[in-house]
């Protein structure tokens, strides 16, 4: 099921106010101009954040996402017509063509379970036309960013229109070789109501990443740093088959 921060109402309400400034989302709209994309299937779309930037730039946007909450949000937003909006898992993406897939954020970690990633690799490059393009991003293992989930350093406080004033941290629960959960926190001070949130994902190496790419038959064609998370975080750059690569 869905993690409760992408379901709960109140918490899907808050959900772009607390993520703030969204220059990550940079890699996938220049990924998108690179290859020339007409048409882009973005997976665990969220509230919606890329898609609506994709489509107000003239591209056909596919967004899916296992959480109806989010997605409700998305729908909500100027420009939402201008998008296809799904409510599925990544594996059990539908009968499509597109030029572009993408997963952005904690989107390929979230899919911890091996069988389950498997199947979304066979998904993506089955909708993928010839010399289609996924991208997406995951954390460096090596970092060990789940050392850092702990109230002092991520300990935040916002005043958010027509909310007020909300609290949120994140903690590190458990840490079980390459799984880590961890739980979100969120106070609201109106009422002093507080919802929690637990999630887990996955850290993949490098390696294991370029290995299963290839054995799902895609090209890796490039492997760089986020722009806005320099040393934290590899973007990956596949293709369906070999050929034009990224510019």
């Amino acid at each position: 099921m869905p993690d409760r921060m992408f379901e709960h109402p109140r918490l899907t309400a808050i959900y772009d106010a607390l993520e703030g400034d969204r220059s990550d989302l940079g890699v996938y709209v220049s990924a998108a101009q690179d290859v020339n994309a007409r048409d882009v299937l973005d997976i665990g779309c969220g509230t919606g954040a890329l898609a609506l930037i994709l489509a107000s730039r003239g591209l056909a946007v596919i967004a899916l996402d296992p959480a109806a909450g989010s997605l409700d949000v998305a729908r909500r937003k100027p420009g939402a017509e201008q998008v296809r909006w799904i409510h599925r898992y990544a594996a059990d993406v539908p009968p499509l063509e597109v030029d572009l897939v993408t997963m952005t954020g904690n989107v390929a970690q979230a899919i911890v379970d091996d069988d389950e990633w498997s199947r979304t690799l066979t998904r993506i490059h089955q909708v993928l036309r010839p010399d289609g393009c996924l991208v997406f991003e995951t954390r460096i293992p090596a970092r060990a960013a789940w050392t850092e989930w702990n109230r002092r350093d991520s300990f935040a406080v916002r005043d958010i229109a027509g909310v007020g004033r909300v609290e949120s941290w994140v903690e590190t629960t458990a840490v079980d070789g390459p799984l880590v959960s961890f739980r979100w926190t969120y106070v609201f001070a109106g009422d002093g109501e507080v919802l929690t949130s637990n999630s887990t994902v996955r850290f993949r190496e490098r390696e294991e990443l370029e290995s299963a790419l290839v054995e799902h038959g895609f090209t890796v064609a490039d492997i760089r740093d986020a722009p806005d998370r320099p040393g934290r975080e590899m973007v990956f750059y596949a293709h369906k088959a070999s050929g034009i690569g990224i510019r």
